[in-house]
């Protein structure tokens, strides 16, 4: 089973179970979850499969990992109300698709069901280029990854993923190089989700755009759509309090 960090003593409601995006990690989220729970949510945070401390897989697919984040449901109450960022929100689309009586209430954070034609490609070349057998301290792996990622934020964000200590990152890049197209794409899964469901986006970010939503619609009949001002893809770093004021009205409906 995934990595799962548990936050708040309510078990009363389904829990919050937040699934992070691509590199990321539990930890990533860790304020925002504990901001949550102090305002009495049972919140899960989890490690996705090639991510993090949970297990390595050959395979990296949203049916992997829309059945990944089901069995943390199955053993935390039965139902949840899913909040998944980017790849996190297409496996929590994937969820809600495959296993609808899982999920109460749906957020999809910056991410739509369609195939997106950027690549990450050229982050996993770059922690690949660092040599590892030298680093000693996060901020001698800074300086190397400074030689090919320049903006500032993405640097920390993918080093929060490196185990200085040992010497190695908690990514499997293998297989997300080898699942890349699949990353970056959208199965096709039959079927729709009737349940309350947000896409909340970046006003700054261009990954939601208008023409994806009939597709949306198709798939998300009761789907309704907002914008955090200010923020890009990246929302709940961008704007963490408007961002967990929205999630909390919404879950807590």
């Amino acid at each position: 089973m995934l990595h799962t960090v548990p936050m708040g003593a309510d078990h009363t409601r389904p829990p919050i179970l937040i699934a992070h995006g691509l590199f990321g990690s539990a930890r990533n989220w860790g304020v925002i979850a504990r901001r949550l729970s102090d305002q009495g949510h049972h919140v899960l945070t989890v490690d996705m499969r090639n991510h993090g401390d949970s297990p390595w897989a050959d395979s990296h697919s949203y049916p992997d990992l829309a059945q990944d984040l089901a069995e943390v449901i199955a053993a935390h109450g039965g139902q949840a109300d899913v909040l998944g960022h980017s790849m996190g929100g297409k496996a929590a689309m994937a969820l809600a698709l495959t296993h609808p009586t899982l999920v109460r209430r749906l957020i999809v954070a910056d991410i739509a069901p369609v195939a997106y034609g950027h690549t990450q490609q050229h982050l996993i070349d770059a922690m690949r280029a660092i040599d590892l057998s030298v680093i000693e301290t996060r901020r001698d792996a800074d300086q190397q990854l400074a030689q090919l990622v320049m903006t500032d934020g993405v640097r920390a964000f993918l080093l929060q993923s490196l185990d200085v200590k040992g010497r190695r990152w908690r990514l499997n890049l293998d297989a997300l190089e080898r699942f890349m197209p699949a990353i970056l794409g959208w199965p096709a899964l039959g079927g729709s989700f009737p349940g309350p469901t947000l896409f909340l986006s970046g006003a700054l970010s261009d990954y939601v755009q208008p023409e994806h939503r009939p597709t949306i619609k198709t798939l998300f009949p009761a789907a309704r759509f907002a914008k955090i001002p200010g923020a890009g893809h990246w929302l709940h770093a961008d704007r963490p309090r408007e961002f967990e004021a929205t999630i909390a009205a919404f879950f807590g409906a």
